[in-house]
């Protein structure tokens, strides 16, 4: 897979463990564990045994991002907490997984979540923005000391200030 050999690094270097489950033979399952760096792997996993694992490990406090591309994947992309198919993956496949990335690089994942990691702390700070404008503004407006106009240009004004700051999401 084109990518694949700096995967294991690069999720390593993120902080996120993970684990391949294939229904495929041992050797193969094993030479594409070497190449990606994964230190836990399974071969010739079922698709009931995919989602059981999925549901262990979220029992056990994991968020759980799952990826694949097969048929025997779907019911597995489904359980996730969430779910990434590639664009040559079966179409059930796809629609089955909350998002699809360009063509079969695996090299992708990491900047995928890197970017989620960025949008899930600029949605925080907007919420924070608007916490902090909503506990200023709705005591000076509900005591009347600004005006219909006024208040609707500070309206405008924040949501300026929340749309800005989204736009700090840099591409990966």
């Amino acid at each position: 897979l084109p990518g694949a050999e700096t995967l294991g690094a690069d999720l390593a270097e993120m902080g996120i463990a993970f684990e391949i489950l294939s229904g495929d033979g041992q050797a193969r399952v094993k030479a594409v564990a070497e190449a990606v760096g994964a230190d836990t792997y399974h071969s010739g996993v079922t698709p009931i045994d995919k989602a059981q694992r999925i549901e262990q490990l979220q029992s056990d406090g994991k968020k759980v991002l799952m990826i694949g591309d097969g048929l025997n994947d779907a019911g597995a992309l489904a359980l996730g907490h969430a779910s990434l198919a590639p664009g040559g993956a079966l179409h059930i496949t796809q629609s089955a997984s909350d998002g699809v990335y360009a063509a079969d690089r695996v090299s992708l994942v990491p900047n995928i979540l890197a970017l989620a990691r960025q949008s899930t702390h600029r949605t925080k700070e907007n919420f924070g923005l608007a916490l902090i404008y909503n506990c200023i503004a709705v005591p000076i407006a509900l005591m009347g000391w600004v005006t219909p106009l006024v208040a609707a240009i500070a309206m405008s004004a924040s949501s300026i200030v929340v749309v800005v700051n989204a736009l700090r999401i840099s591409p990966i």
